[in-house]
């Protein structure tokens, strides 16, 4: 993939935050950097990013899909009262690819493991509101 000053800029934006932003969210970062770009352009380059395995995107997380300019193997943590995605990165990697491929009868390309809770902020809203209301 031949990589063109708005991909890169673009690349560039999505491995600079920590958020795994939605494209709409990437849109407004880049827009900083290049005023005139189109939401399309985003939305259309950050799918090839994926395709071509420079960026990941990130299914069951909400309506839209969430984009993270990490591709080194590591599992995500959302919120489920806020939304917000955190990056998981364990010491050991189950090796479970064979049993799962055994049980559906699927060839498994990879995976990706997400996991629900709730953030501190949001646990630390609700302790704030419980004690308010004892």
């Amino acid at each position: 993939m031949r990589m063109t000053h708005q991909r890169e800029i673009i690349l560039e934006e999505l491995k600079r935050v920590k958020t795994h932003p939605t494209a709409d969210e990437l849109y407004r970062l880049v827009r900083d950097r290049l005023p005139r770009i189109s939401r399309a352009t985003v939305y259309r380059n950050l799918e090839q990013l994926a395709e071509a395995g420079m960026v990941t995107k990130l299914f069951g997380t909400g309506n839209q899909k969430r984009f993270d300019g990490d591709t080194i193997r590591h599992h995500h943590v959302r919120c489920v009262k806020c939304g917000r995605i955190a990056d998981i990165r364990l010491a050991r990697e189950p090796d479970s690819e064979p049993e799962v491929a055994d049980a559906c009868g699927y060839r498994i390309l990879d995976r990706q493991i997400d996991y629900l809770g709730i953030c501190p902020d949001c646990r630390k809203c609700e302790m704030s509101m419980a004690e308010s209301h004892a």
